[in-house]
């Protein structure tokens, strides 16, 4: 890992949460602590630095000692709202994203992403398992920043449709199909308290 370049880690927690009941998901507890909880746990290690995109709660989110940032865009525009600000404000040239609201996500996500965009040359890394891309598990490099800003100024803000003008690698994780599992509902939050 010490060969590689520096990776600025941002958990995605921007959202309004409409199918939880517009609560706050990074929040809702799982297994008595907050969802981010697990999420930091699992996806802190993978990275030099660790920052938080949140559009509310943001007292609450510092709780956890990571800086936390609102998107630039207002609206609740989506992930790549996020992601737009976290590339303004990250320390490193690499930037991985993660949901608040994925808590099972792989323990070698940064890594195996890492493989694939230095092994492709790419932009951007993206996870897929079997016929399902997950966009929002991503590794890019800092330097989209003004595209990106440029696609969001020009009212995009399909995360697909961003990465389709880049140069990106999917990066297969069948073996870990379940990892990629996030909590959008209540029935799904009571399917995993166990």
């Amino acid at each position: 890992m010490s060969t590689r370049e520096s990776i600025t880690g941002v958990i995605l927690a921007g959202g309004q949460g409409r199918r939880m009941g517009s609560v706050d998901k990074g929040l809702v507890e799982l297994r008595g602590r907050p969802m981010v909880a697990h999420v930091i746990e699992r996806f802190g290690p993978q990275v030099d630095e660790l920052i938080i995109n949140a559009n509310q709660n943001a007292g609450r989110y510092a709780d956890f000692g990571y800086p936390v940032f609102p998107d630039d865009i207002g609206g609740f525009a989506g992930p790549l709202a996020g992601l737009h600000a976290a590339l303004a404000r990250a320390q490193h040239p690499l930037v991985a994203t993660a949901p608040c609201d994925s808590p099972f996500l792989p323990a070698d996500l940064v890594a195996r992403l890492h493989g694939g965009l230095a092994a492709a040359g790419a932009q951007l890394a993206v996870a897929r398992t079997f016929d399902q891309p997950h966009p929002v598990f991503c590794l890019c490099r800092r330097d989209v920043l003004p595209h990106l800003d440029a696609f969001l100024a020009g009212g995009g803000r399909k995360i697909d449709f961003w990465y389709a003008t880049l140069k990106i690698v999917e990066v297969r994780f069948d073996d870990e199909e379940d990892a990629f599992r996030n909590i959008n509902t209540r029935d799904e939050l009571d399917g995993v308290q166990q």
